[in-house]
């Protein structure tokens, strides 16, 4: 197993690098969070991820240990192959993307091209208790939900000192056994008699 590439950046494009090191070019796939990342470096050390099929090897490259872990989690999903993966890693951020599926947003999910409905909500029920497990208390970038009600709400218990997991955790529940609430001041007297 690579574990990581360092090295001199040879060829350096949004969806690919090569790195050079030992006298060996290594070609290895990146998202475009990744690319911004290491856009205006020279040497660039990469977690990696190796890919064996009976037709290719495939390098992927990572500029966090988050976003590794997130690409590894995310392949693990039936019907979502390295590619799409990447595809998905860069159009969120690590943070967006764990948010988005803690969220069980699914609104969100679908703007990624390649996901469908069946496959959102797959990623969602795989993932999403492994990745609030593996989060713990660290903070999230939220994603609007498509509703402005919840965002408003989520944002004040935030600001309240709430944890936003637990918030999100709440929020879902009242969404799916109240879904008359409609103003932020309803929403939030409710989840404080769950949240205190």
């Amino acid at each position: 197993m690579i574990s990581y590439i360092k090295g001199a950046i040879a060829v350096k494009s949004p969806t690919y690098v090569i790195v050079e090191t030992g006298g060996i070019g290594y070609h290895i796939n990146i998202s475009l969070t990744t690319y911004a990342k290491i856009e205006k470096l020279e040497q660039v050390k990469l977690l990696t991820h190796f890919i064996v099929k009976e037709d290719s090897q495939t390098l992927y490259g990572f500029e966090s240990g988050v976003e590794r872990s997130l690409f590894v989690q995310l392949i693990s999903v039936s019907g979502v192959g390295p590619n799409t993966a990447m595809v998905m890693l860069s159009t969120l951020s690590s943070d967006e993307l764990k948010s988005a599926i803690i969220g069980e947003n699914i609104v969100a999910l679908k703007k990624i091209k390649g996901i469908g409905d069946r496959t959102a909500k797959r990623i969602i029920l795989d993932l999403k208790d492994k990745i609030v497990k593996s989060s713990g208390d660290e903070p999230l970038t939220l994603l609007p939900a498509n509703n402005t009600v919840r965002e408003e709400a989520l944002q004040a218990l935030v600001t309240l000192g709430f944890n936003k997991i637990k918030i999100q955790k709440v929020l879902n529940k009242l969404q799916k056994q109240s879904p008359e609430i409609n103003t932020v001041e309803k929403l939030i007297k409710k989840a404080l008699r769950f949240l205190s």
